[in-house]
């Protein structure tokens, strides 16, 4: 049974592979976190096109059957470039999750928050304009949720007060649609939830992305509809960190992380 690839720059991209668990629990995945060189915000477009390739290379000796780019940096800089090179079919975050978003507003105001990379790409508002120009776009960094929830803190006074700062754009600019747009975001769900108000609907573009592989996969005929898929995970370095992160992002224990040497 061909596995499905994921890959991201590090651990974040679990919250992806954690959604393809649940929604297509018949499906081998095979992930590789580059954590050797995490992060790839703050590398050039070509750097982060450079690693994508290598990454896909390295997947691809695994005889994956569809690649799921699990990081927003990647498919902000670099989706269009790596598609071209492959035959395998790949999908990113940002389509699936702008979509949805689109979808759901109600009053054509949305907001984005992500990495300052991210946000500085403007991928998800042009995405957005993309499928409906009249929507309104406020992005907001929110760089501190990810050593956030690398530590667990996903609740508490520090972790609300940080919240209500970097949302506050957002309630001022009166969005009742935000995208959780990093994949470390929906261990901060809650918390964001919260100070956004329930009247806000939040969309997790891990969960859009494993609805966009399942439906993939379901046309090209390459589903698996039998048997439990198992998981492979692969890291470029320190795969004791990996394994006890894994844990928190996937809600069970990571064992047996390889380290790859050479990508």
């Amino acid at each position: 049974m061909r596995p499905i690839g994921v890959f991201d720059s590090g651990v974040g991209g679990l919250t992806v592979v954690k959604e393809l668990i649940r929604q297509l629990p018949h499906e081998n995945i095979v992930y590789f976190g580059d954590t050797a060189r995490v992060p790839y915000g703050i590398k050039s477009k070509e750097t982060v096109i450079r690693f994508s390739i290598e990454n896909i290379l390295f997947l691809l000796k695994r005889d994956v059957k569809f690649i799921c780019v699990a990081c927003n940096t990647v498919s902000s800089f670099a989706l269009p470039e790596i598609k071209n090179h492959f035959r395998v079919p790949i999908v990113g975050v940002i389509t699936p999750g702008a979509r949805e978003a689109v979808y759901a507003t109600r009053n054509k105001r949305v907001g984005v928050i992500g990495t300052k990379g991210t946000v500085k790409s403007r991928a998800y508002e042009k995405e957005i304009k993309q499928f409906d120009p009249q929507v309104k776009v406020t992005a907001v960094a929110c760089p501190l949720f990810v050593p956030f929830a690398e530590e667990g803190w996903t609740s508490g006074a520090v972790v609300t007060t940080v919240a209500k700062h970097y949302l506050k754009p957002l309630k001022v600019a009166g969005v009742d649609t935000v995208i959780l747009g990093c994949t470390h975001y929906p261990l901060l769900r809650k918390i964001i939830q919260d100070v956004l108000g329930s009247n806000v609907t939040l969309i997790d573009s891990a969960k859009q992305v494993a609805i966009e592989v399942n439906e993939i996969l379901s046309n090209e005929g390459l589903l698996n509809k039998k048997g439990k898929g198992k998981q492979d995970f692969f890291v470029s370095d320190n795969p004791e960190w990996f394994s006890n992160l894994a844990q928190r992002f996937l809600g069970k224990p990571v064992r047996n992380v390889k380290k790859v040497n050479n990508v």
